[in-house]
């Protein structure tokens, strides 16, 4: 099992299973950039993009998502050298910009080059902001200005399942990447609905609003360029060009890789969030999400997650802190929303439908406060749910997810 950037044995005597994502074959890395870039789908080449282009932006994922982006980047170099007006925006949605180590991470051996050209967005930055309408679903949809003063934009992400907006990548670059606090708010809220799950784009709220936000950006010249990873973050496809052509190839890739067959669910489930995704509880909370797909009602869910930077967004813990059960946060919510407050819910729903433990370098105090039950070490804990379950005369099965952020269990 992943624990940080390490790993720990974990030592199984019950009935079970181990899912994960699929293991799928990979070629070189640099031809599968090259040849993407080269051979667009429903465009032109990156070459001609840039040379046709006055002003470009590039879109860049933030440190949250593995994707690939320095070593695209240095595919892109020579290109991008030859320009006299290229910009990057790191696509942040409501997160913290980058640290240092993080730009290095994002950027690679192109940052000293290119830092004096790389902005981060900032979503609580009103004044940053361009208003674009209202979706289909009330959302008042704001967007950086520096998007619409370019025009061309290359969007650079990675397309893998996401547990309320089905999956990662294509559109998301521009909401929430780059869309405004209040936004991003209102977008999140959708998550709420039972339609926003994993693997969900029709009829799911949160996908349908990121499809009404890039129908009144349809003015804008985007090359995009998506990556699907294996769960080690090697590189197992690429696909340039139009932006909705090359997010339903990657999709499809996605599904070869993250869908994992599941014979049953188990009364115990093991799901750890692997790094980076382990960063902070709030980042974790996929994991959990994923893995609840997997669990009988009534079970155990034990997470695995170092937490490396604690908790992560304040509204999400302090909406858990300040209600007494899982369905006193629910009431909450009804209340009144606040962004972060969808992770309070989807948390609150599974700690409703069975028992939530963690495995965590968090202090004892904060996860009991979020919910769930504390614990040290791996092997203690699972062996201590199998016998809770033993105790309540059931036979112990378990699911265990180690790459529980990436892997979407398919019952079969």
């Amino acid at each position: 099992m992943p624990y940080g950037k390490e790993f720990v044995d974990l030592d199984v005597e019950i009935p079970h299973e181990v899912i994960a994502p699929n293991h799928v074959e990979v070629g070189d890395e640099s031809d599968i950039i090259t040849e993407s870039l080269n051979n667009p789908v429903g465009m032109k080449s990156l070459g001609d993009f840039v040379k046709k282009s006055d002003k470009i932006l590039i879109l860049v994922n933030d440190a949250t998502r593995p994707t690939p982006t320095a070593k695209v980047l240095a595919e892109m170099r020579d290109a991008l050298r030859d320009h006299n007006d290229v910009r990057f925006l790191v696509a942040t949605g409501a997160h913290r910009g980058p640290t240092e180590d993080e730009f290095m991470y994002i950027f690679g051996e192109m940052y000293e080059e290119f830092k004096d050209k790389i902005f981060v967005h900032d979503a609580r930055r009103d004044e940053d902001m361009e208003y674009l309408g209202i979706s289909s679903n009330g959302t008042e949809m704001y967007i950086n200005k520096m998007v619409n003063e370019s025009k061309n934009i290359i969007a650079i992400s990675s397309v893998e399942p996401h547990y309320f907006a089905g999956y990662t990548g294509g559109r998301k670059s521009f909401l929430p990447g780059v869309a405004a606090y209040k936004t991003i708010e209102m977008n999140h809220k959708h998550a709420l609905s039972d339609a926003a799950k994993p693997l969900a784009i029709k009829d799911n709220p949160v996908a349908e609003d990121m499809d009404d936000a890039m129908e009144v950006l349809k003015d804008l010249h985007i090359f995009s360029i998506q990556t699907v990873l294996t769960a080690d973050h090697g590189l197992y496809a690429m696909v340039a060009g139009d932006l909705f052509r090359t997010f339903d190839i990657a999709v499809e890739k996605a599904n070869e890789v993250f869908g994992a067959k599941c014979k049953r669910k188990g009364n115990i489930v093991l799901t750890a969030a692997p790094y980076p995704m382990d960063i902070d509880l709030y980042q974790s909370q996929k994991a959990l999400e994923n893995g609840k797909l997997a669990l009988e009602e009534g079970g155990i869910i034990i997470l695995v997650s170092k937490c490396r930077e604690g908790v992560g967004d304040d509204a999400f813990l302090d909406l858990l802190c300040s209600s007494n059960t899982c369905k006193d946060v629910m009431s909450r919510i009804e209340e009144g929303y606040k962004l972060g407050y969808h992770k309070a819910a989807k948390m609150a729903q599974i700690g409703i439908y069975a028992e939530m433990w963690a495995v965590s370098d968090l202090d004892e105090d904060t996860l009991r406060r979020a919910k769930l039950e504390p614990y040290k070490n791996i092997q203690e804990t699972f062996d201590r749910a199998v016998e809770e379950i033993k105790s309540q005369g059931k036979e112990p099965y378990a699911v265990i997810l180690p790459q529980g952020s990436l892997t979407v269990p398919l019952l079969e």
